[in-house]
């Protein structure tokens, strides 16, 4: 199970290894992704805060990359944390995401990118529920749901 403090040794020491790695040009993605899913996955952007039905799904299923199809999160990880993005406390794997600081806008936050791809995801912050105490905050448009 990861934990707050393996997540800042990512952030800082580097992350884990992927299984793969998958790069494109920003033009190769344009023709994959709609111009939303361009902006927040390629462009680091953010959606609207309840704007995906993602947000109050709970079946089970797996969440892959939009970009790349990397298996990510497991929806029996998955929990309603109120923010309006979907929210897990670990991923599928270790290695299946990368770890990155964001100092934008005057924060200081670890950013989640697919560790295949580097399709921003969202941001990780240690307020989740225990027993790994993180909360994974998703872009529902970086996510496509494969039912089980």
């Amino acid at each position: 199970m990861i934990k707050w403090a393996d997540i800042i040794r990512f952030t800082n020491k580097g992350n884990p290894t992927p299984d793969k790695r998958v790069e494109k040009t920003p033009e190769e993605w344009k023709q994959l992704l709609t111009p939303e899913e361009f902006q927040v996955a390629r462009l680091k952007g953010t959606e609207r805060s309840f704007s995906s039905e993602l947000c109050s799904l709970f079946d089970p299923g797996i969440y892959e990359c939009k970009c790349c199809g990397t298996l990510l999160f497991d929806a029996t990880e998955k929990f309603e944390s109120g923010t309006g993005w979907p929210s897990f406390t670990q991923p599928l794997k270790e290695n299946a995401i990368a770890y990155h600081a964001d100092k934008s806008y005057g924060m200081i936050r670890v950013e989640v990118v697919c560790n295949t791809c580097d399709a921003h995801l969202g941001h990780v912050f240690p307020d989740g529920p225990e027993p790994s105490g993180l909360r994974y905050c998703i872009n529902a448009i970086s996510l496509s749901k494969i039912k089980e």
